[in-house]
């Protein structure tokens, strides 16, 4: 029998939850005996995937010119029709109305499923109806990454074509990465994500940090990831006389031997899709303690049993928290006891199967 054959456009195969996934199934797949073509938009590629990559951001050029422009988008356009997918999944950002436009109706015309992986709906979806419609009715599926998201969507735009699906984890690949050693022998908490923009509010995790019992205690402060906002991050913690205890780390290639090894996890988000950290974090066994910002969190965070949620954008709460998880060693324990065995449903094998079965391929 002909395998299938499944095209996964993104932007990278690095840093962004939505690249993780991505380069998560392409590993499903191929091991399913499906042929996998990645194809990125960006040269830069850290994830461990599967499959053929097509990387069109080696063909941009150092000014990027419109006529280079067109040149990358007459590849795509040539590579999505010579190989002939049966099934093409999109989890790029789409903004840019023309372009989508051109995609949808003269590129991607076989199967096609569209995700949603952000709660801001209009960095996938137009805003005017209309047009939405126009652009996605006769996809094959749009998939949103948690039932709430999927509600959004269909209370705004009507589609008949919606569905939902969690982001997967790879659990064992968790497993092999999180028990490298760390220099570092004191106890610390931990959070992880860019800071490019303030979407993940550091500086809210640093202030409410520096006003909890942890620098007290001398429980220190992990910061994983890069971004413009670090020299303001570091000021902050300055200011609010924490210096000495917070450390912001940079991008780590294996994160997780410092998410398992930190007392429990914090994430202070605006707002997020599916946030993976939260799963990543539970799958290193240590508990999570998080704002219920829109969609993500309560779907992962059973409140009292593998960690914490916390009103939404509530300080004094989150201060609370994090002293609770420090103070109260039952609740602790009982977290991190659970916090493994509540992310098996997110496992690799068990959201794969259910791509498979959206595309009849199982």
């Amino acid at each position: 029998m002909k395998r299938k054959k499944i095209a996964l456009v993104g932007f990278r195969l690095n840093k962004g939850g939505s690249e993780r996934v991505m380069a998560h199934l392409s590993n499903f797949f191929d091991s399913h005996n499906i042929e996998v073509y990645i194809v990125t938009f960006h040269d830069d590629v850290a994830y461990n995937y599967s499959g053929t990559l097509f990387n069109l951001g080696q063909y941009k050029s150092n000014v990027n010119t419109i006529f280079n422009k067109i040149k990358r988008f007459q590849l795509f356009y040539k590579y999505i029709k010579t190989n002939d997918f049966d099934f093409i999944i999109d989890f790029r950002f789409r903004v840019n109305l023309f372009q989508e436009i051109f995609i949808s109706k003269f590129i991607y015309t076989t199967n096609t499923i569209y995700t949603i992986h952000s709660s801001k709906l209009d960095e996938y979806i137009p805003k005017s109806r209309v047009f939405a419609k126009f652009l996605y009715n006769s996809s094959y599926a749009m998939v949103s990454i948690n039932r709430y998201m999927k509600t959004l969507v269909e209370q705004r735009y009507g589609f008949k074509n919606g569905d939902f699906i969690y982001n997967p984890i790879d659990i064992s690949a968790v497993n092999i990465l999180k028990d490298e050693s760390i220099s570092f022998k004191g106890e610390f908490i931990i959070g992880v994500g860019e800071f490019e923009t303030n979407i993940k509010q550091f500086d809210v995790l640093i202030k409410a940090y520096s006003k909890s019992e942890l620098p007290k205690n001398n429980i220190a402060l992990f910061i994983l990831g890069e971004g413009v906002q670090r020299n303001r991050l570091l000021q902050i913690a300055k200011d609010y006389k924490v210096a000495h205890l917070v450390h912001l780390m940079g991008f780590k290639k294996n994160p997780y031997k410092y998410i398992s090894k930190a007392k429990f996890f914090v994430l202070t988000s605006e707002f997020e899709g599916f946030p993976m950290v939260l799963l990543e974090a539970l799958a290193c066994g240590i508990p999570v303690v998080a704002f219920d910002c829109l969609t993500g969190p309560r779907e992962i965070i059973q409140n009292e049993n593998n960690g914490l949620i916390i009103k939404n954008q509530n300080k004094e709460e989150l201060i609370a928290g994090m002293n609770q998880m420090v103070s109260d060693e039952k609740l602790y324990e009982i977290c991190k006891f659970n916090a493994v065995k509540s992310v098996e449903k997110f496992s690799l094998d068990v959201v794969g199967k259910q791509w498979l079965k959206l595309m009849r391929l199982n």
